[in-house]
C-alpha cells in the first residue's frame, strides 16, 4: 500500500516550505489499521536508524531533521529501494552510540520522503510500523545494520470510549488557545488538536498524541513500552493532565505578570503626564520640597560630616521617584538633619546667687543636690566649658526628684526635657531603629534633643532603676552606658541617624527609687545623691510653702480664703498619711480644698479656718497607723527598724513560748534570711543560757514562736537580727522592753553586732513612730553622724558591738 497515495496529509503553513519541525498530519481512518501496524515479517539484517531526541511511535507520520552523514545517506538508500529500517531512540547525545547507548524497544518504520531544504539542511519523513525489539548491531560502515525481532501489540483497547472522549475534551479545553508552539502543554500547534477528530482509530490516536508530546525522550519510551495499549493510554492521559495542570500554572503566573507590568506602566505614563502638568504649574512637589530643603540648610551650622550626608541624601532625593516609599523614609531623614541642633547650646545664667534663689523657692531642703548644682555653676563660669556631670537621685517616691529637674533647668536658664523609662525593654527605645525598616525611627535621646531644639538642655532620665534588661530586643541599660559615660558621649551614635551626636553638654539627672536593680556598670558611671524622705518640720513646710498655694490656686481660691494652722498640717502628717515624702499629704490637702469648694459653690457660709474636729466629717476617721503603739512595755515584743523603696519603716517583733521540746518556729511571710537570723538568735542564747539567767531545761523544755505582724507584706534581710534576738530573751525571761526603743542590727554566731543600711530612713520611721531611743552597731556612728542636726532632734542613739550589750538599754537595767 502506497501511504503517501492512499492517506491524505494536511501541512502546516511555513514560509520556506517544511521546516525541521514541520507537522503532518494524517486523516487516519480505523480501516486503515491493519495497514498501519501490521507487519507479516522482517528480515534478519536491517537498516539502523538511532533516533535523537524523539521517539516514533507505530503508525505515525513523523519529520526529522537529518544531521549526521551516515544517517542520511542509510535514508537515501532506503527511499530509493523501498526497504524499511529499524527506528530506536538514544539515551544519550553520543554522535557515534553502541548498543549500550541505545533503547532497545523500537518500531520498524517506512521512509516515505528525504527532502532537502535550504542550507545544506535535510529533513525525512518516517512511518512507523510494528514495535520490535532489538537484538544487536550487526555493523556500523557504511550506516548501522542491526538484528531484531516484531513485537505483536494487535490487542483491543477496552476502553478506547472513555479514552476517546477524553481527547476531544482536550480538544475542546484548547480549542480557543493561540498558538502554542513549544508552549507549557507540550503539545505542538493549534491545528493538532483541531485535527485529532480526523483519526478514528483508539490505537493510532494514542500513538499520534504521543509522539507529539514535547516532553522528554524518557517518558516517551516508557509509553512505546508499555505492555499494551490500555497502559499506553493510561500513561498517556496521567502525562496530559500534568503538562495541563503545568500550563494552566503558567499561564496564570504570566497573567499576573502581565497585569502588573501594565499596571507599572499605567502608572509610570500617568507621573509623566503628572510630571508635565507640574512644570506647567512652577514646578513639581518633589522639586519644591528639595528647593525648600537646600534653603534650610544654609542657615545651619553643621560640621562637613554632617554636611557630606546631606548632599548625599538630597542627592539620592533627586534620583528617587516622589512615589516610592524610598523617597519618603529619605525626606524624613533629610528632615531629621535639619531639624536637629548642630552646634546650638543655649546661654546659661551662671550667678550662683540666682540658682540658690530658684532651688529654694520650688524646694525645701534637699541641701547635697542644690549644693552640686551651684557648685557645677560655679566651676562652669569660671572654666567657661566643662562636662555635664551625670546626676542620680535616688530616694522614695514623693520626695520631688523629678520636679527639681524642672527648677535645675529655670536655675541655669536651660530647655527641660524629660524621657520615663519605666518599662522600657527595646535597645532601639534608646539607639534608634535603622533605616531600612518600614516606619524607623531615631532613639528617645535624640528625639528629645531634637525636641529641645538646643544641644545642652536638662535631661532627666526618670525611673532609671525601672528599666528592663537584657530580652531578645537587646539590653537598654548597655544601651545607656555610652550615653551616660561622659568619656564617651561626646560621640553618640543613634541607628536611625547614622552620625555622631554631642551629649557631652547635656545635663543629664537620673531618678531611681533603688539602686539595687540599677545594672553595676552603669551606676559606676552616676553620681548618686541620696534623697531620704522629709522629717515632721520640713513635710509642715513642703505643706505651707509649696503645697497648700498650690492646691488653692488650682481650685480657684485665693491665699487668703483658707488658712491651715500648723497644728492641722501635723495630724494630717501623723494621723491620715504614711509616707517619706509629701505626695500623699498633697492629695489630702487637695480633698480638704474640693469640699470647701462645693460649699462656696452652693453659696453656704464657710469658716476661712479649718479645724481639726472637721477632719473626721472630710476625711473620715484616721488611718490605723501601726507604727503608733501604746506606752504600756510588753514581755516578747520588741520594736524593729526596716527600709523599703517607699521609706523607712517600724516592724514589732513577737515571740511566746509555750510547753514542747525545744523547737523554733516562725510565721508573718519570712524570707530565708530573716529565717536565718532567727535561727542564729536561738542558737547564740541556747549556748549562753546561763550568761541570760536561763534555765537551760526552760529552753528544751519549751517551743517558741516568733511572729511578725502583717503577714500578707513579704519581710526579708538580715537587719532584724538584734530585734529578734532581744524579743527571744524578754519572752525566757519574762521581762518586758521599754516601749519607746527601736533597734536595728545584723548578728552572727560569734554573738557580734554588724552595721545596715538605710539608717536615715530608718530614723525618719522612728520619729513617726514617737520612738526617743535607737540602739545601733558601733560601725552605724559615721552614718548618724553624717545626717544633719534637724533629723536627730529627740533621739538618742546606743551604740553597741555584741548582742549582749543591748539587752541592759532594752530592759532598762
Amino acid at each position: 500500500m502506497d501511504l503517501l497515495n492512499d492517506i491524505d496529509f494536511f501541512e502546516a503553513d511555513e514560509p520556506d516550505g517544511l521546516s525541521a519541525r514541520a507537522e503532518i498530519i494524517p486523516l487516519v481512518t480505523k480501516d486503515d489499521e491493519q495497514f498501519l501496524l501490521t507487519e507479516d515479517s522482517i528480515p534478519d539484517d536491517m537498516p539502523l536508524l538511532p533516533l535523537h531526541g524523539n521517539v516514533l511511535f507505530p503508525g505515525v507520520v513523523m519529520p526529522i531533521s537529518v544531521g549526521r552523514k551516515t544517517s542520511l545517506r542509510l535514508l537515501r538508500d532506503a527511499e530509493k529501494r523501498h526497504d524499511r529500517i529499524i527506528v530506536v531512540a538514544q539515551r544519550n547525545d553520543t554522535q557515534d552510540p553502541e548498543y549500550d547507548d541505545l533503547y532497545q524497544t523500537g518500531v520498524i518504520a517506512r521512509v516515505l520522503r528525504v527532502i532537502d531544504l535550504p542550507h545544506n539542511n535535510h529533513m525525512a519523513i518516517l512511518q512507523g510500523t510494528m514495535k520490535c525489539h532489538l537484538i544487536s548491531i550487526l555493523s556500523t560502515e557504511p550506516y548501522y545494520r542491526g538484528s531484531a525481532v516484531l513485537i505483536d501489540e494487535n490487542t483491543r483497547l477496552p476502553r478506547a470510549r472513555a479514552f476517546h472522549n477524553r481527547v476531544l475534551a482536550i480538544r475542546k479545553e484548547y480549542s480557543d488557545m493561540q498558538q502554542m508552539k513549544n508552549s507549557g502543554t507540550g503539545l505542538n500547534p493549534k491545528d493538532v488538536f483541531n485535527s485529532l477528530g480526523n483519526i478514528s482509530s483508539e490505537k493510532i490516536l494514542v500513538n499520534f498524541i504521543a509522539s507529539h508530546l514535547d516532553i522528554p525522550v524518557k517518558p516517551k519510551q516508557e509509553m512505546l513500552e508499555a505492555n499494551d495499549y490500555d497502559h499506553r493510554a493510561t500513561l498517556l492521559l496521567e502525562q496530559l493532565q500534568k503538562e495541563n495542570d503545568y500550563y494552566r500554572v503558567r499561564e496564570d503566573i504570566q497573567g499576573k505578570t502581565r497585569q502588573e507590568l501594565d499596571r507599572q506602566q499605567r502608572e509610570y505614563f500617568l507621573n509623566q503626564q503628572l510630571r508635565v502638568i507640574q512644570d506647567e504649574l512652577g514646578g513639581s512637589s518633589s522639586d519644591q520640597d528639595i528647593e525648600r530643603l537646600m534653603q534650610r540648610a544654609q542657615k545651619k551650622k553643621w560640621g562637613k560630616e554632617v554636611e557630606e550626608a546631606f548632599a548625599r541624601s538630597i542627592e539620592k532625593l533627586r534620583r528617587t521617584p516622589p512615589q516610592t516609599p524610598d523617597y519618603t523614609v529619605e525626606l524624613n531623614y533629610v528632615e531629621l538633619l535639619l531639624d536637629m541642633p548642630w552646634n546650638v547650646y543655649s546661654k546659661d545664667d551662671l550667678r550662683t546667687s540666682h540658682a540658690q534663689k530658684i532651688l529654694d523657692r520650688d524646694h525645701y531642703g534637699m541641701e547635697k543636690v542644690k549644693q552640686r548644682i551651684i557648685e557645677y555653676i560655679a566651676v562652669l563660669s569660671l572654666k567657661g566649658d566643662m562636662k555635664s556631670p551625670i546626676l542620680c537621685l535616688v530616694g522614695p517616691p514623693g520626695t520631688g526628684k523629678t520636679s527639681l529637674g524642672k527648677s535645675i533647668a529655670e536655675a541655669m536658664h536651660r530647655k527641660y526635657v524629660r524621657v520615663a523609662l519605666g518599662g522600657l525593654h527595646d535597645e532601639a527605645e534608646i539607639r534608634g531603629h535603622r533605616k531600612t525598616y518600614v516606619g524607623a525611627m531615631p532613639g528617645r535621646i535624640i528625639q528629645n534633643i531634637k525636641k529641645a531644639g538646643v544641644s545642652n538642655p536638662v535631661f532627666v532620665l526618670d525611673e532609671i532603676d525601672k528599666v528592663q534588661g537584657m530580652s531578645h530586643n537587646g539590653d537598654p541599660t548597655s544601651a545607656l552606658l555610652e550615653v551616660l559615660d561622659p568619656e564617651q558621649n561626646n560621640a553618640f551614635h543613634d541607628n536611625y541617624l547614622e552620625l555622631d551626636y554631642d551629649l557631652s553638654n547635656v545635663l543629664f539627672i537620673a531618678t531611681a527609687n533603688s539602686l539595687s536593680t540599677i545594672q553595676p556598670a552603669l551606676l559606676d558611671r552616676l553620681e548618686v545623691i541620696d534623697l531620704s524622705g522629709y522629717i515632721l518640720e520640713e513635710k509642715i513646710e513642703i505643706a505651707r510653702r509649696h503645697l497648700i498655694p498650690r492646691q488653692l490656686k488650682e481650685h480657684g481660691f485665693a491665699k487668703r480664703d483658707l488658712r491651715f494652722s500648723p497644728e492641722l498640717i501635723t495630724v494630717l502628717i501623723n494621723d491620715y498619711t504614711r509616707e517619706s515624702g509629701v505626695r500623699q499629704l498633697d492629695k489630702t490637702i487637695a480633698k480638704i480644698i474640693r469640699r470647701r469648694a462645693v460649699q462656696k459653690a452652693e453659696g453656704a457660709e464657710m469658716s476661712k479656718d479649718i479645724k481639726v474636729e472637721e477632719l473626721k466629717d472630710i476625711l473620715g476617721l484616721p488611718i490605723h497607723n501601726s507604727e503608733r503603739r501604746g506606752k504600756e512595755p510588753k514581755v516578747g515584743v520588741v520594736t524593729g527598724l526596716a527600709w523599703t523603696q517607699v521609706g523607712g519603716e517600724i516592724l514589732f517583733i513577737e515571740s511566746s513560748i509555750s510547753k514542747g521540746k525545744g523547737t523554733l518556729s516562725m510565721t508573718g511571710n519570712l524570707g530565708d534570711v530573716m529565717k536565718e537570723s532567727a535561727t542564729l538568735a536561738f542558737e547564740y542564747i541556747k549556748a549562753n543560757a546561763d550568761r541570760f539567767g536561763i534555765d537551760i531545761d526552760t529552753i528544751e523544755n519549751s517551743n517558741i514562736h516568733i511572729h511578725v505582724p502583717e503577714g500578707a507584706t513579704p519581710k526579708d534581710g538580715p537587719s532584724a537580727g538584734i530585734t529578734m534576738f532581744v524579743a527571744m530573751v524578754s519572752a525566757f525571761t519574762r521581762r518586758a522592753v521599754i516601749p519607746t526603743i527601736a533597734m536595728t542590727g545584723e548578728i552572727t554566731l560569734r554573738g557580734a553586732v554588724t552595721p545596715v543600711g538605710g539608717i536615715k530612713e530608718k530614723i525618719l520611721a522612728a520619729k513617726r513612730a514617737e520612738i526617743t531611743d535607737l540602739i545601733l552597731c558601733e560601725d552605724n556612728r559615721r552614718d548618724i553622724e553624717e545626717i544633719p542636726a534637724d533629723y536627730l532632734k529627740g533621739l538618742t542613739f546606743h551604740y553597741i558591738s555584741n548582742m549582749e550589750e543591748a539587752l541592759p538599754i532594752a530592759f532598762g537595767q
